[in-house]
């Protein structure tokens, strides 16, 4: 078995990693990179151009810097994926009007499947994208587990899947949260950025505003729940509410909680609205309501035309994201545009990615004979496992 980092070593995102066999050749991950403003291709030859030489190509979640350039790949090579989180990556691509890929091979957890003569065993992980997966690939007689991304601070527990990963003789790991401001930091978990949250809203009766990625579920949840606890209706604008009713099943969604209302920004998607006829509301109707809206930095002109009778003055807002997305133009504009009507921002989020211990758990349990970090700018920090061989500066690697 080779492995070959063609990219994603010392940097975050952008993942891009090579796994061959002498008869087979398959991608994990095919991530656009975080810091490029338009789609740039690598010249990989047999995946992007070229005749292709690749039998497949493996999505662990549907996150950009992991799937960013999936519509670009040679159209021969088939793409696999898991259910829900093609149908999530789908609805939000149409709903903005992206490209997106069409029809990817499904997967389901823990169902083995091969490609060519790799053996690949997908575990459900927890992460801030909902249906992630690590995989375990079985190759040559080798045996490697790529983590994608993953965490343990969400509501799925980690234990469970920890008991069910083998030995193995390679981890691939993410090592997001490594760089140095953030070693020793161990996560808040979902359920105690809830109970913060319900904390920090006693005795208050106005309305709250929550800043939030639309896909982030488990987020979504966690503010249901605040909401609920507050007596708030919980409103999730076209977009949100067409990715949460697409999940289904206990997942807030405007199609069947009561308590969850579907508001429109864009007149472009009033068809969306019109399948919610029971759970829509309108500005008017959130006037004299107690409620919990979520937004995104692009609702400015919508909240800048709320009826006179509402007033923004005492509002709180929970900012829930990566505090490096305010040194961004429009996400800047749309805080200091919310904090000049009067709306209160607190920060109230937690990571999407492992801390330290949860490195410890994992490698304790799958005892790799060598670790090769991706998705991290602190390789060096795995050195620690001193019985492992770290390899973060080279990208091909015969096993």
């Amino acid at each position: 078995m080779e492995i070959n980092i063609l990219r994603g070593q010392n940097q975050i995102g952008g993942s891009i990693i090579e796994i061959s066999s002498k008869n087979t050749k398959i991608i994990l991950d095919i991530g656009s990179n975080l810091d490029d403003k338009e789609i740039i291709i690598p010249e990989i030859e047999g995946l992007f151009k070229g005749k292709p030489k690749y039998d497949g190509v493996l999505i662990s979640h549907y996150h950009g810097d992991h799937i960013g350039l999936a519509t670009r790949i040679l159209p021969e090579i088939q793409i696999y994926m898991g259910e829900k989180s093609y149908e999530i990556y789908k609805v939000s691509n149409e709903y903005m009007g992206k490209e997106y890929l069409k029809e990817p091979k499904i997967f389901k957890a823990e169902e083995e499947f091969f490609i060519g003569d790799i053996k690949i065993t997908p575990y459900l992980c927890d992460h801030s994208a909902f249906d992630s997966y690590m995989f375990l690939l079985d190759c040559e007689g080798k045996r490697m587990l790529y983590t994608g991304d993953f965490r343990s601070n969400g509501r799925k527990s980690f234990e469970p899947l920890l008991r069910k990963l083998p030995k193995v003789d390679v981890l691939i790991t993410e090592g997001t949260n490594l760089s140095n401001n953030k070693i020793g930091k161990i996560n808040l978990t979902e359920k105690e950025l809830e109970k913060k949250g319900i904390e920090l809203l006693e005795g208050n009766d106005k309305p709250v505003f929550v800043l939030m990625a639309a896909t982030n579920i488990d987020r979504i949840v966690t503010f249901y729940k605040i909401a609920n606890a507050t007596k708030r209706l919980f409103l999730l604008d076209t977009y949100a509410g067409q990715i949460t009713a697409t999940i289904g099943g206990n997942i807030p969604n405007s199609g069947t909680f009561s308590n969850v209302r579907m508001f429109l920004t864009n007149q472009n998607k009033y068809e969306i609205l019109e399948n919610y006829k029971k759970n829509k509301i309108g500005r008017k109707g959130t006037v004299n309501s107690n409620f919990m809206m979520c937004v995104r930095s692009s609702m400015k002109q919508y909240l800048e035309n709320y009826p006179e009778g509402f007033s923004f003055e005492g509002c709180t807002m929970f900012y829930s994201m990566w505090e490096g997305y305010k040194k961004e133009k429009n996400m800047k504009e749309f805080l200091e545009f919310m904090e000049e009507k009067g709306v209160k921002i607190i920060s109230l989020h937690t990571s999407g990615h492992a801390d330290e211990k949860d490195f410890d758990k994992l490698i304790k349990k799958v005892e790799p004979k060598i670790i090769i970090p991706v998705h991290t700018e602190n390789s060096e920090w795995f050195k620690r496992y001193e019985h492992c061989e770290i390899i973060c500066d080279k990208n091909i690697i015969k096993i």
